[in-house]
């Protein structure tokens, strides 16, 4: 069985057929799903799709794009909001300098906000990173300095010199269908040797759709490929990674675990 700890469940291309969605993804062996919010509008959205379904979970966050429209979002709204039952995550948070659809400098200021929330409820930070290494380890680093918080890097793309030095700040790290990519030579050495202790597999469906689906709307059946193909990458049966990367869901997702 699979988790999918990281798709987009209201956004469009999956809320149209969200049912058949759901449908597809436990047929082919995912236990469970967390849908992310990107920004506020999104937060009741999500919930409403983790209440509806024993094995879907929510997130409360802005994405770095949308720092600049959400100044007011700060650590007691985020607080406030992760409180709900179904909410299990902050994010996704974090920097993105690939774009700058917001200011660089108020896309820091969020990233410190949702980091202070995950500090203080203990819920796993969700963390979107691009272009922006530096700056995201060293606001890793400085906030660390202030109390520990469970981390996620999402989605991981960056450099291996990065993974590890996520790993060193005890985050875990998480492998999208982008690995299944012939131009993601980079990304694949540094998947095949993730410890496996720290290892998580996502979709962010509706975008990145493996191989053999490249090209199609993703969905979050479709971690099952990626599963399948970060295995052989390993050396390792597709049981055996599954059976840990849910491990390590529910080792990083407390709030999850405690409630089954």
């Amino acid at each position: 069985m699979f988790v999918d700890s990281h798709c987009h469940l209201n956004y469009k291309g999956l809320v149209e057929q969200q049912g058949d969605i759901i449908d597809r993804a436990r047929a082919a062996g995912v236990a469970t799903m967390l849908t992310i919010s990107t920004r506020e509008r999104e937060w009741d959205e999500v919930v409403a799709i983790a209440e509806q379904h024993d094995d879907i979970w929510a997130s409360i966050g802005i994405h770095p794009h949308e720092a600049d429209e959400h100044a007011h979002v700060d650590t007691a709204t985020l607080v406030a909001r992760a409180a709900h039952p179904r909410v299990v995550g902050i994010g996704e948070t974090g920097l993105d300098y690939y774009y700058d659809h917001s200011d660089r400098a108020r896309q820091g200021e969020s990233f410190r906000a949702h980091i202070a929330a995950a500090r203080e409820t203990g819920l796993p930070l969700i963390v979107h990173t691009r272009d922006a290494e530096d700056d995201t380890l060293a606001i890793l680093r400085d906030e660390r300095g202030k109390g520990a918080f469970p981390c996620l890097i999402h989605c991981f793309t960056a450099s291996a010199a990065f993974a590890d030095a996520a790993l060193a700040l005890g985050c875990y790290i998480s492998i999208s269908g982008i690995v299944t990519f012939k131009n993601a030579r980079d990304l694949q050495e540094t998947a095949a040797r993730v410890p496996l202790d720290r290892l998580l597999i996502e979709t962010d469906a509706p975008f990145l759709a493996p191989v053999p689906h490249r090209g199609k709307t993703g969905e979050p059946a479709f971690v099952a490929d990626t599963a399948r193909f970060l295995a052989g990458l390993r050396g390792m049966a597709v049981e055996e990674l599954a059976e840990a990367t849910t491990a390590n869901f529910h080792a990083l997702f407390t709030k999850v675990a405690g409630a089954q």
